[in-house]
């Protein structure tokens, strides 16, 4: 997809009938089911969606992983319903564990199956069949979270988070496909129970016009959050470090935004990496992926390879050598139009629901 950004950035000017059309069409739809025109299913449980407007690299899988943190101490039995992107199922719904494989799985929901193992992930592109599956096991959940679930109204949720990044707010605005990336137009804003800014602290507060400009009339909180590296994790040794003391790296990234994965690196490491080697969102790693990423490694000197947790879920099986990822965790910063913090502000909305 991001091929595409620069010709569509060219073109936006000729793309926006189109794009306007578009919007208009998803606003019909979603109207639809606010009317009950078109019927969704409400699950017996707290259903929360995690969602965003725009393509990828909105932070969805860092607050899902958040929420299920939550859910678990507080003694729930939380289920994710994902259509799992890019992943081939031997069977729908298909049930999520730790030894499946990311073919099966998909990255993202096999990342949440390991992290939580007290937690139930379901691949199925038909979320409400994989609610209707969930009810009839013996031990049902009592909380589902709908993984990118703003624009997948078939599922009824009683809280719908919607996560936004800066540009969005800036270049992005509004910028409906074709002719940005935008699913919807900004008039689908109004259906979210919170808006949420994946950003670092300063650059939050440098967006304080836009945020007000765009987002201030929904008359939603609007939340900061970003993810706190605390250090490095080696994924065929085990143990972890703070940096690698300046030792060279170098950086393999399948996500939908790598230069921030790259500052990240830099920020935390000191240093840039020494190639950045740059693969498709979701991008399935195959061996020979593996030994060319051993070869680069060579090449460039670098002592070690790092990726994301997205990645090395991918990685990790193919085993190429000094493989890393990062130790994060995810970090709520300042809020706009309320005076609640993020887990304040869910805690009563859990309570309300």
């Amino acid at each position: 997809m991001r091929q595409l950004v620069p010709l569509q950035d060219a073109l936006s000017p000729l793309l926006r009938i189109p794009g306007r059309l578009y919007a208009a069409l998803m606003g019909l739809r979603r109207r639809s089911y606010a009317t009950g025109t078109l019927r969704a299913h409400r699950a017996p449980w707290l259903t929360v969606s995690v969602g965003n407007i725009c393509w990828g690299g909105t932070g969805k899988t860092p607050l899902t992983d958040w929420i299920l943190d939550w859910a678990l101490k507080a003694g729930r039995r939380p289920a994710v319903l994902t259509r799992g992107y890019k992943a081939s199922p031997p069977h729908l719904p298909y049930l999520v564990t730790p030894e499946s494989g990311p073919g099966q799985a998909g990255d993202e929901p096999l990342l949440l199956a390991r992290t939580h193992p007290g937690a139930r992930v379901v691949v199925d592109p038909r979320r409400p069949r994989a609610a209707l599956a969930l009810a009839q096991t013996p031990d049902p959940p009592d909380m589902l979270v709908l993984d990118d679930g703003f624009q997948h109204l078939a599922m009824a949720r009683d809280i719908d988070l919607v996560l936004l990044k800066p540009a969005d707010l800036l270049a992005d605005w509004d910028r409906v496909l074709p002719a940005g990336p935008w699913r919807e137009g900004a008039g689908a804003l109004t259906a979210a129970h919170a808006l949420l800014i994946k950003c670092p602290p300063d650059e939050f507060r440098a967006l304080g016009p836009f945020i007000r400009r765009h987002l201030e009339p929904l008359g939603k909180p609007v939340f900061n959050f970003s993810l706190a590296v605390r250090g490095l994790v080696r994924l065929d040794q085990g143990g972890t470090v703070r940096n690698f003391g300046g030792e060279p790296y170098l950086l393999v990234t399948g996500v939908g935004e790598p230069d921030q994965v790259a500052a990240t690196a830099q920020a935390l490491l000191g240093t840039p990496p020494a190639h950045h080697l740059r693969y498709d969102d979701h991008h399935a790693y195959t061996r020979a992926d593996r030994d060319f990423i051993d070869a680069e490694a060579r090449r460039t000197g670098a002592a070690h390879v790092l990726c994301t947790a997205k990645d090395a879920v991918k990685l990790a099986a193919l085993g190429p050598a000094r493989l890393w990822t990062f130790d994060t965790t995810l970090a709520f910063g300042e809020a706009l139009f309320t005076e609640l913090s993020f887990p304040q502000w869910w805690e009563a909305a859990v309570a309300r629901a």
